[in-house]
């Protein structure tokens, strides 16, 4: 029994130290797309999602959705992954919906046991959407669907929260 609990501990460990050292591995790319003037805003998010995208395995569709002007409504940005129907998403409605009102993270390890989940693809089984706020109003979000089930952590929660932090920077 003991030794089981120390290979369970013992890959917990490693698997959350792999995930930090492929955050910490992809902050300066973030970085570096996000600040390239070159670039549209939208070109600079969408060549963000393609990085998480292809860098992150269980990242499998990956967007931003943005206030609509002053209606009680998102709008989809730049996204990589399956097409959408869902393009408006109105405050309140499925998991960004409901981020737009709470202004706070929102983790699903399992989007069937989520009665408010607006279905995007058959194959999705977890979502993680964190805001975007600028001067503490929330202005957008971004939204990560994953084929796989519960692969989220927090080291996922930071990492975004430090995507989200640097994108304000140039909204």
């Amino acid at each position: 029994m003991t030794s089981g609990y120390r290979i369970y501990t013992f890959l917990d460990t490693f698997t959350k130290t792999f995930e930090f050292m492929i955050f910490e591995k992809l902050k300066p790319q973030v970085e570096t797309i996000i600040f390239n003037t070159n670039n549209t805003i939208d070109e600079r998010l969408l060549s963000l999602c393609e990085l998480l995208e292809t860098h992150i395995e269980y990242y499998n569709w990956v967007g931003f959705y943005f206030r609509n002007g002053n209606k009680e409504e998102l709008l989809l940005g730049p996204y990589v992954g399956e097409p959408t129907d869902h393009t408006i998403i109105p405050f309140g409605k499925g998991i960004c919906g409901q981020v737009a009102l709470s202004n706070e993270n929102f983790v699903v390890p399992d989007v069937s046991a989520q009665e408010n989940y607006i279905a995007c693809s058959i194959t999705v089984k977890a979502e993680i959407v964190v805001p975007i706020f600028i001067n503490g109003e929330n202005i957008g979000q971004i939204d990560i669907d994953s084929n796989t089930p519960d692969p989220f952590t927090k080291a996922d929660e930071q990492f975004l929260e430090f995507v989200c932090e640097k994108i304000a920077k140039i909204l």
